[in-house]
This record gives structure tokens, sequence and C-alpha cells, in this order.
């Protein structure tokens, strides 16, 4: 099933969350209906709305607080971004300028917050407190996450298991989150565990593959800049294995560009992880967490819904973008 097939499944709920993001990112101060739009409309995949949307279906929700919910995701990640370029530093992102290159920090910062301040508004309308519980504390573990990775930066001896829980608390929460507002929405309490696994291991294999794709990625198709990650001295999985597996020669280099040296080692880096079977090994433990995010669907009914959940699993591991 492909990205199209699954989308039409939910046609006319796609449309419906477009409209509301469309009308709830209004704001009497102009600065932030420029910012807001500029990177709501930058071309991205719209992933985690769209996992409310198929998680709610597919646990037979017949309402439409699920399209809300979805807006609300898309909010609360569309901040994050804004905030993630500005301390990244980052000046491309889906092919465009970022905001904050194109209007500075602290526009981006704070336009940021009141998407955040926005989502909770909008979270409050369905009246359901574990909603409300399930966001704040998916909020808190994702700042949580953006810290750890602050720490991680520049330290060559980040293992892979710090490196596993900032992609849990960082990417993989709101995935979480937003899989858990079906069964939240559909009051089946029963399968909330169920979509919190899919949700975890599914933001996961997500991010190892995005983290893989900074060294073999095509720019053009990524959106943004080759090497971002050591050029921010991320130590990512590919670079994890190959500072453990590489020769004395390769280690030194991996330790200076992680430390200090950056991009500068780009070619040299990237040569490394690619002979060190890097990527094969990132990409083998992003397919085993896919294939645990589909097994965790097991309680839920085969319906064609399920099947494009499942499908996306697989698709999540299998882009090139």
């Amino acid at each position: 099933m492909t990205l199209a097939e699954i989308r039409a499944l939910i046609e006319t709920d796609i449309k419906a969350v477009d409209q509301l993001i469309l009308t709830r990112l209004a704001s009497d101060v102009v600065l932030v209906n420029q910012i807001g739009h500029y990177i709501i409309n930058s071309g991205g995949k719209r992933l985690r709305p769209l996992l409310v949307l198929l998680s709610a279906r597919a646990c037979g929700y017949q309402g439409t607080d699920h399209q809300l919910m979805a807006a609300v995701i898309e909010f609360i990640h569309t901040s994050t971004l804004l905030h993630d370029d500005v301390v990244d530093e980052s000046d491309t992102r889906r092919g465009n300028k970022t905001a904050n290159e194109v209007w500075g920090n602290a526009a981006s910062v704070l336009v940021g917050d009141f998407l955040y301040s926005r989502s909770f508004e909008m979270m409050v309308e369905p009246g359901v407190l574990k909603i409300m519980q399930v966001m704040a504390e998916a909020t808190n573990v994702i700042a949580e996450g953006e810290v750890l990775q602050l720490l991680n930066c520049h330290d060559a001896d980040t293992t892979k298991e710090r490196y596993m829980e900032v992609i849990h608390r960082k990417t993989a929460k709101l995935f979480e989150a937003a899989t858990q507002m079906g069964p939240i929405l559909a009051e089946k309490p029963e399968l909330e565990a169920a979509f919190i696994a899919y949700g975890r291991h599914l933001g996961a294999a997500f991010q190892l593959i995005d983290d893989a794709l900074d060294y073999t990625g095509n720019e053009a198709e990524l959106g943004k800049n080759i090497g971002d990650d050591l050029a921010e001295g991320k130590p990512t999985l590919p670079l994890i294995y190959s500072l453990k597996n590489g020769t004395p020669e390769e280690q030194s280099i991996i330790r200076r560009a992680i430390e200090s040296e950056g991009v500068a080692l780009l070619e040299e880096v990237t040569a490394i992880i690619k002979g060190s079977g890097a990527i094969a090994y990132t990409e083998e433990i992003a397919q085993q967490e896919a294939e645990l995010a589909k097994q965790a669907l097991a309680p839920l009914v085969d319906s064609e819904l399920k099947q494009a959940l499942c499908a996306l699993a697989d698709l999540a591991v299998n882009r090139t973008h």
C-alpha cells in the first residue's frame, strides 16, 4: 500500500484537518501568520496527523474530534521544528530557508511558543481529561529529549543506549501520543497499550532512517544539507557504530569530527561510515523497530485501516527522504 493509497482512505478527514490548520493558525499579529503559514505550508509529510486520523478510524471512532487532535499534533510538531532550527542554527529545511534564517531567531522561538499555546487551547475542546494528560506529558518528554540531545552534542563517548533514549523522547514520544489519540477518542482503553507501542516503535524506526539518510541521502530529496548532524556534533547511530568498530585511525577521525571539526571531515567520515557497515546496521535496527510496531497492532481487528498502519511502518524504513 502506497502513501497515496493510505491517504485516500481518509481523504475527507485530511481535507478537514488542512482547513482546521489554516483556520486555527490565524492571529491578529501579522508576523505570527507569516511565519506560521511559511512553515506549515513548506511541504512536510504530515505523518503525525495522519497517524491520529488512521488510529481513530481503525478503532471505530465516528466523530470529528480526531481532526482537531490531528491539527494539534501538527502544531506541536511545527513548534518543535521552529525551536530545533534555532538550537541547531539550521538554514535549510524541506528545501526552503528556515524561518529563523528569514525572520531571525527571536521571531521563530516566539511563534513556536504561539503554536504550543494554541495547540493547548485547542486540545481542551474535546473535554477529555486523558487527552490533556497525554499531550502535557508528551510535550514535557519532548523538551527533555531536546535537552538530552544537547548534552550529547560533541560527546564522542555517547553510547547507543543514550542515543536511543534521545530518539524515544525527542521523536517517538509524539508519534506515541498521536496514535494513542485513537483509542482514547474511541473510548477503547483496552487498545491504548497496543497503540502506544505501535507509535513508539514507528517513531524510533522513522528517526533511525532519518539519521542514516543524513549520510546517504540526496540533498534535493531530503530538503536539507547532507551532514547536518555531523555539523551539529550529533553522535547518531551510524557514527556510534563506526566509532566502535573502526580502526584506531578511523576512530580518531570520527572523534575529531564529533568533538570539533564537523563537516570539515564529512567526506572522510562518510567513507568510514559506508565502509564499516554502519548504514546497514542502522537500517537493520530500524527494520526491527518497524516489525515491533506492526506486531503491537495484533489486538486490533483486521481491516483496511489496520493494513494501512502496518504499511506506514514499512514505508518509514523503505524511503529515500
